[in-house]
């Protein structure tokens, strides 16, 4: 029986039905670079100069949605930034 528990537990924390797993549950798509919002960009331009932005997603968690944005530095060094289509900064690595 203790068997059958853990598996019923495990199962519905894996479909984010336990407290705290929803996360799981986000979605992320890969989208061109040209199809991120100019407002996304001008943002990640604005608090990454110099950084040469060749990938982006989108990230859809719940009623929210993000564009993370992925660039380099002059020297190599790998940049991203998660935006809303209203361009609040997020988050920045």
């Amino acid at each position: 029986m203790k068997r059958v528990s853990v598996v019923v537990v495990l199962s519905l924390a894996m479909l984010g039905f336990l407290p705290g797993c929803t996360e799981a549950l986000e979605e992320t798509e890969m989208v061109a670079i040209e199809n991120v919002p100019e407002s996304v960009m001008s943002v990640a331009e604005e608090k990454l100069p110099g950084v040469k932005f060749d990938t982006a997603w989108i990230e859809k968690d719940g009623e929210e949605t993000f564009y993370e944005v992925r660039g380099k530095t002059a020297d190599g060094k790998t940049r991203d930034i998660k935006v809303s289509p209203q361009g609040e900064v997020m988050e920045i690595d």
